[in-house]
């Protein structure tokens, strides 16, 4: 029987080596996103057409993809190939959580919570670098990387500009900007690829955040200590100069944002909930068989009953390039997969493997930050994740944690490892800040090799 299996799934070296060069030139284009001035959407999407394509030529008379009905609940259902290609779940919960998190910032709690922590720095440069480093890991958990550096990215140029300290400015971003990362490791929806590699290795909320916090928080505080250090951040030194930065951010208004104080109120409380039912999801009855996906899409559904006329704004102002990425992603994934591009890569990763527990898995996370240092961290968790999947590794193994921990921490190599870090270097040039790719790098090397040092450290010592 399995060798008839193996003759039915047989796939000529030629073909299989036709894929991987597809494969590689996406990734490529991806890396070339701007120089291209294509979304990556379109992208990925005309390399799922051309995959398609391909697939239903080569490979034989039948092609490479299995066409036909689909079994499900015990039905046959007729359904495009390309269909169940798609991991609906992450499309859902990536959908659900974005709508949520839109909809409560319009309560304005968000900003009340940054401002309220800029006015219990006082004023003081170093606090305010404290307040606003652990607020920008806080949000970049809570909401995502981008929305994160948005908001504290802004709060932070009106402080500093208020206090007189636009020289630290370049200083604060780049710390911040960096931060998102680390922030984006703290649970399982902080970020795409923690939802990508939780779901394929079957790592619940809790799991994840018992597991990432201990390095979340010893990382954050060893950034905040090396960004005040080299970029020269000290407290205020006298009593007159303490006073009248207390006098400056005491000005800030925390209830500006706030147009309803009911449905701030309601916002707090849901959002409190959001993610509580998040990280029991798995413990509920019944709710863990709809999964984290139904959850975001559900609370969504409950927030948007307060706009329930004006619900098309929020539709509009989603990130319908992301979820379109997704859905194309993971077509071309599929494609690989049955082109057998996918144990291509496989039986290079169990050479790495074999290396030794120490090697092997200290050599995946390297290699993943590396990576995801020069193009989209998504990509590189989705093939891993499923080639890990393939290979039968347990959930408990420390490979999905280097996935993990590399593919988020190399976002911090370079400004275009990832979009917060990006945005960072945009509000840098917003307010004619000089900062190139070459001088990101420079300022950036040092923190990211001390971050990459101890994710090697933390995931050999104590999740291996």
């Amino acid at each position: 029987m399995e060798a008839v299996m193996e003759a039915e799934h047989a796939v000529p070296l030629g073909v299989t080596a036709l894929f991987a060069a597809l494969l590689c030139a996406l990734i490529l284009c991806l890396a070339l996103e701007e120089k291209l001035h294509a979304k990556k959407s379109i992208i990925v999407g005309c390399f799922a057409v051309v995959s398609l394509l391909l697939a239903t030529y080569l490979g034989g008379p039948d092609g490479l993809l299995p066409f036909g009905a689909v079994l499900v609940g015990g039905h046959e259902i007729q359904m495009p190939v390309y269909i169940p290609a798609i991991d609906w779940g992450v499309i859902a919960i990536i959908l659900g959580s974005s709508l949520f998190v839109d909809v409560t910032a319009k309560s304005g709690l968000f900003t009340w919570i940054a401002i309220r922590l800029t006015k219990a720095s006082g004023g003081d440069p170093l606090k305010l670098l404290w307040c606003y480093g652990i607020m920008t890991v806080v949000f970049s958990a809570v909401l995502n990387n981008v929305t994160a550096m948005i908001i504290v990215g802004a709060l932070t140029a009106v402080s500093l500009g208020k206090l007189g300290r636009n020289d630290k400015l370049l200083g604060f971003l780049l710390i911040e900007g960096l931060l998102t990362n680390v922030g984006g490791l703290l649970t399982l929806i902080s970020s795409v690829p923690n939802i990508i590699v939780g779901r394929a290795a079957g790592i619940s909320f809790v799991e994840f955040f018992v597991n990432a916090s201990p390095f979340v928080v010893v990382t954050t505080v060893v950034t905040i200590l090396m960004g005040a250090r080299l970029f020269d951040v000290r407290r205020l030194a006298t009593d007159e100069e303490r006073d009248q930065a207390r006098k400056q951010v005491a000005g800030f208004d925390e209830n500006d944002g706030i147009e309803s104080r009911g449905f701030f109120w309601f916002g707090t409380v849901m959002t409190g909930f959001f993610i509580l039912v998040i990280a029991t999801t798995s413990a509920l009855p019944g709710i863990s068989n709809l999964g984290m996906g139904f959850v975001a899409l559900s609370f969504a559904v409950i927030m948007l009953v307060r706009f329930k006329a004006e619900v098309d704004q929020f539709y509009k102002a989603l990130d319908w390039d992301l979820l379109a990425f997704f859905a194309g992603l993971f077509i071309v994934i599929n494609v690989m997969e049955h082109a057998r591009v996918l144990d291509l890569i496989g039986k290079g990763l169990e050479k790495v493997i074999a290396m030794g527990d120490v090697a092997g898995t200290g050599a995946v996370l390297i290699s993943a930050a590396v990576f995801s240092s020069v193009t989209d961290n998504i990509p590189l968790a989705a093939i891993l994740a499923k080639i890990l999947g393939n290979l039968g590794t347990p959930s408990d193994s420390a490979l999905w944690w280097s996935v993990v921990f590399g593919a988020n921490l190399g976002g911090n190599l370079t400004p275009i490892g990832s979009a917060s870090t990006l945005v960072a270097v945009t509000i840098m040039h917003k307010h004619k800040l000089p900062m190139s790719f070459a001088a990101f790098v420079k300022a950036a090397i040092p923190f990211a090799g001390i971050q990459l040092a101890l994710a090697t450290g933390y995931v050999l010592l104590f999740l291996r």
